[in-house]
């Protein structure tokens, strides 16, 4: 079945947030063009001279707002423990700006042009602060991103199961890495942006936000504005692309946009630039790692010890989910034998970091995947070999590795089935036939190598998600969640998901996300969990309204609901197509009414003779309408689980990275639509090409930005993206009604990791840094011949 939203989306009939508010006042901000400063003076003279000008709002007029909630600094959205010392920024910055592009000042205008030109006349006055910028310089602490925090560390943590040192110590082999990824940040096809209505007669606020989390930021938004949640609303439009960055909520803008428009009385929106997506948006990736493995003669792991730095950036509004799930998801389809990690999240002068498509899992499998590579290159052996020896077997299922996941429950692997994808990995690349591949090339003068890189993705974290499912009385189908979309195919998937249930023609469903209107309880969209958790949801409902269904036309049709069926539409007696009511009729039924709207309300009428006198209209434990909300909240996550493998050719004189095949298994349990799956995996492996092979956030020792435009951050183009062959497993999960696991992130988690492992392969030196480019290949070519003759 082909997506249902592409022909609104594909024709330029898409409603984004740029496209409403069309008459509002326009916002503009200054930012820090420095990335640790004291702010001194804000002179706004000059600017009120701008003709069209409406207001300037600085920290100081938030703080002299009645509500002292809009002044104080933003929701630390994911407490834990070990962040000891969490620090999130207020709206507009009080006082000191800790990277290039915090906001310092908002100006409201009649448009963004005149904003923007009130901006320009804004002086600032900075006291200028030692920046602290990278892990290294935020590890040494010369320098603080926040005065009382003596060492840069957010967070700090340990998770251990046995003894991994004494396990390593006892081991035949051991080797320690030192790994490094690199930070970049998600680029999608529309930034953020906000566009607030106050109705003051009402005292209500509509806001149309591009989020992935419209629920939450009505709560948010509740709670920080000091208004009723009943009189706040939140609708997501069509959001061009989210990738984790729009899972933030209530971003500053999300804040001040509602306030500007509640206090000025008017509407009121912004939306973001490019470069302020760089700079003020959030980044991801940045980690430093040090492995240290014990293992056999066969390359069984016997104990792993992995210490890693995170870099949060500025502040950690989302809590340290990425690191966390980096710890937890290294191991892989791994069993590790005793295992240790422990992690600091570090405070730097940059953008802050927050989960961004894969969230912390392409980081650990980085380190694991190049530890697997490492060890079959000091034993000899062959890199899918020794993957094999360690894999978690079938039959281990639920497999319990004896850790805390980022959703604070067990983290147990669900399903699985390692082994066959590795023989379905091999079979599609031409694993065991590559080396007449190698020598063909090299005859040739060219150099190829090969990568396999493995992964566990956890999808499907809770609490819950929910749906609403009604059939109304033309037969047509309404389908409302919550959860937020950015692209995913949520139309398509959640109307075949009641579609199937109720036994009605899938063009007859239509499905509503994002809108606090239509379902006011969602978490939001992000860690692969829309199908696992709104896709349950909206099964389970739609079998809540079967079920009522079933119950009143039994009744229409003097017969036993164990007895009925729907098909098309129509409810039936089983083996007897004739003998039905269709679910429209049911429909009318379902709602006893007094007075008759159209011809097919007459139906349920008083006087229309369908009703058994002997009992009420409506029974004790029924309500009208056939239609029905319902919940989905799983134990714990479920884990999917791939492969993927890369043959690229690596030029000898110029270093340019070619990709010549990509192969991707992979494992997302029942597949709802497999043309979504299979457009998923294409996407993610288009961006993990792009944060393997192009794209990396750079600042200098000052903390500015050195990057921060396409014309110097790269980003593949569709001739960068190799053509994509794939393959499928199913091992259904026993966890959720559907046996659904997500597929999401699953592209993008291993392309690091892969790609180290093939430029390794053909280059005959280990890569331990990523994203890598051409020129940084050759330099380490140059190194690696040095090394060489200095070891002769």
């Amino acid at each position: 079945m082909t997506r249902r939203e592409d022909p609104r989306l594909v024709s330029g009939n898409g409603r984004y947030l740029d496209d409403l508010g069309e008459g509002a006042l326009a916002v503009a901000f200054v930012r820090s063009p420095h990335a640790h400063a004291r702010i001194l003076d804000v002179d706004v003279t000059e600017a009120l001279e701008v003709e069209g000008l409406v207001a300037i709002y600085t920290y100081e007029d938030l703080a002299d707002d009645p509500n002292p909630r809009v002044s104080e600094p933003l929701p630390l959205l994911i407490p834990h423990p070990a962040l000891h010392a969490p620090r999130v920024n207020t709206p507009l910055a009080d006082g000191i700006a800790r990277h290039v592009g915090e906001a310092v000042v908002m100006v409201v205008a009649t448009d963004r042009y005149v904003a923007e030109d009130a901006c320009e006349r804004i002086v600032v006055e900075y006291e200028v602060l030692p920046a602290v910028v990278g892990i290294p310089a935020a590890v040494e602490a010369s320098h603080r991103v926040h005065a009382d925090v003596d060492d840069n560390v957010s967070a700090h943590l340990v998770q251990e199961v046995g003894d991994a040192p004494a396990a390593i110590a006892a081991a035949p082999h051991t080797l320690s890495l030192d790994l490094d990824i690199e930070r970049s940040a998600s680029m999608p096809m529309e930034g953020k942006g906000v566009y607030a209505r106050w109705d003051a007669a009402d005292r209500s606020l509509t806001v149309y936000t591009s989020t992935q989390a419209s629920t939450s930021v009505r709560f948010a938004l509740a709670a920080k504005l000091d208004l009723p949640v009943d009189r706040v609303e939140v609708i997501a439009p069509d959001v061009g692309g989210g990738f984790g960055v729009k899972i933030v909520h209530p971003w500053p803008e999300e804040v001040l946009i509602p306030w500007a428009a509640i206090k000025l009385g008017r509407e009121v929106k912004w939306v973001e630039d490019r470069r302020e997506h760089f700079i003020s948006s959030t980044h991801e990736r940045g980690q430093l790692q040090k492995v240290t493995v014990g293992f056999d003669d066969e390359g069984h792991v016997l104990g792993l010890d992995v210490e890693f730095w995170h870099d949060n950036g500025a502040y950690t509004p989302y809590g340290i989910i990425v690191p966390i799930v980096t710890s937890t998801q290294l191991l892989g389809p791994y069993k590790p034998g005793a295992y240790r990690v422990e992690f600091r999240s570090m405070y730097t002068n940059t953008v802050t970091v927050t989960p961004y498509r894969g969230a912390g899992r392409p980081q650990g499998v980085f380190a694991m995947e190049r530890t697997m590579d490492a060890i079959a290159d000091t034993l000899g052996l062959d890199r899918a070999l020794v993957r094999e020896r360690n894999f978690i077997q079938p039959e281990d299922m639920p497999y319990d590795h004896h850790l805390t996941f980022q959703d604070g429950r067990p983290l147990i692997y669900d399903s699985g089935d390692y082994p066959t994808s590795l023989e379905k990995i091999k079979a599609l690349v031409g694993w065991d036939e590559f080396e007449a591949i190698r020598e063909a090339a090299r005859a040739e003068g060219r150099r190829v190598g090969i990568g396999l890189a493995c992964y566990v993705e956890g999808t499907g974290p809770g609490p819950y998600e929910g749906a609403f499912v009604r059939v109304e009385t033309t037969g047509k189908v309404v389908v409302a969640t919550g959860l937020t979309t950015q692209g995913q195919g949520h139309e398509t998937v959640f109307a075949q998901i009641a579609a199937e249930e109720l036994g009605v023609p899938v063009d007859d469903v239509s499905v509503t996300t994002g809108d606090t209107r239509r379902f006011k309880y969602a978490v939001g969209t992000f860690a692969s969990r829309a199908a696992v958790m709104s896709g349950n949801a909206v099964a389970l409902t739609a079998r809540k309204v079967r079920a009522k269904a079933l119950r009143i036309a039994g009744e229409a049709l003097e017969a036993d609901p164990k007895d009925l069926e729907i098909v098309d539409g129509v409810v039936r007696v089983k083996g007897v197509p004739g003998d039905g009511i269709p679910l429209r009729t049911v429909a009318v039924l379902s709602n006893p009414l007094r007075y008759a709207f159209d011809e097919e309300a007459k139906r349920a009428t008083q006087f229309a003779g369908t009703s058994d006198m002997s009992k009420p209209p409506i029974d004790e434990d029924d309500e009208p309408g056939l239609e029905a909300t319902d919940y989905y909240s799983p134990i714990r996550s479920t884990f999917a689980s791939g492969m993927h493998a890369a043959v690229v050719e690596t030029d000898p004189e110029t270093a340019e990275i070619k990709i010549l095949r990509y192969c991707v298994v992979h494992d997302c349990g029942t597949l709802i639509n497999p043309r979504i799956v299979e457009g998923q995996i294409h996407g993610g492996v288009a961006q993990g090409v792009g944060g393997a092979l192009y794209e990396r956030i750079v600042y200098d020792e000052n903390g500015q930005p050195l990057n921060a435009s396409y014309m110097d951050f790269l980003i593949p183009y569709a001739s960068e993206v190799p053509t994509v062959e794939t393959d499928h497993l199913e091992t259904p999960s026993p966890l959720n009604p559907l046996g659904v696991k997500g597929a999401g992130e699953a592209g993008v988690i291993p392309s690091a990791a892969l790609f180290a492992s093939a430029i390794s392969d053909a280059e005959g030196f280990f890569v331990n840094r990523m994203p890598i480019s051409p020129s940084e290949l050759w330099a380490l070519r140059e190194q690696h011949a040095v090394a060489s003759e200095g070891s002769k």
